[in-house]
């Protein structure tokens, strides 16, 4: 086990007052490690505030949780899309771990994704799409959504207009009739398929195989028409939105 200010106390020491120096800095450092707890070079680097660059897995998911509380409250249809895109993704139990933790320090808004996003130019396209369906999952975007988008975006070496093209293609139709929401719950069951006295299974299983059924990324690579993608994006919202309410009126996890 490295002490990592035992270490570094023994070699100030050192260069300072010789061998007499290195004992008092290796009994000063090592007294250092124990009340801080530092049981290596990962532990004190965290102490000075310093955080690792994000990995390509973790990236995606920390933009979606900075999205997710840039309006101030993270919805329960955005951690439905989290998981959406989870699955999109076909992530393992560890990384589906890794990405929830990603997605909850993404909401602190800590992180510089500044450098990690200019050496992501490749997946740009599959980023912004995702973070287009973050933004529109409650059926508008927020100002600060649109904004952090456009400067992601940006970093990301695309044009504005690119950017709001992309942008059309989630919207969700205005003719459409809104999702349910606060008292809609038969329609939210009517939605879905189930009934009230469906078991939380089977509700479950309904949500998910209308969700793979509809889900816009299906469209996005086949050569659909942006209309196609926008309505299959708005159908997409809705069964969040109707799962969302089914959960919340039967108290299931």
């Amino acid at each position: 086990m490295l002490w990592p200010a035992t270490l570094l106390g023994a070699a100030a020491g050192l260069a300072l007052a010789s061998i007499p120096g290195a004992l008092l800095g290796c009994l000063l450092g090592q007294v250092l490690d124990r009340r801080l707890r530092l049981h290596g070079w990962a532990n004190l680097r965290e102490r000075l505030g310093w955080r690792p660059a994000p990995t390509d897995d973790d990236l995606l998911f920390l933009m979606l949780g900075r999205l997710a509380k840039s309006n101030g409250r993270v919805l329960q249809s955005h951690i439905q899309q989290a998981r959406s895109e989870m699955q999109r993704l076909g992530l393992n139990v560890d990384a589906q771990r890794r990405a929830i933790d990603a997605f909850a320090r993404g909401k602190t808004a800590r992180d510089n994704l500044r450098v990690p996003l200019q050496r992501q130019r490749e997946r740009a396209e599959a980023l912004l799409r995702a973070c287009w369906r973050m933004a529109w999952v409650d059926g508008r975007v927020a100002p600060d959504e649109h904004e952090l988008i456009l400067l992601w975006g940006k970093w990301l070496g695309w044009e504005t207009a690119a950017l709001e093209r992309l942008n059309e293609e989630y919207a969700p139709k205005r003719s459409q009739q809104p999702a349910p929401s606060g008292g809609s719950y038969q329609q939210a069951l009517q939605l879905l398929g189930v009934s009230e006295s469906s078991e939380p299974e089977q509700i479950k299983r309904a949500y998910r195989r209308l969700l793979s059924r509809h889900h816009p990324d299906k469209l996005a690579g086949s050569g659909a028409s942006a209309e196609r993608i926008r309505e299959a994006t708005e159908t997409t919202r809705q069964l969040h939105q109707a799962y969302a309410l089914i959960r919340q009126r039967r108290g299931m996890r």
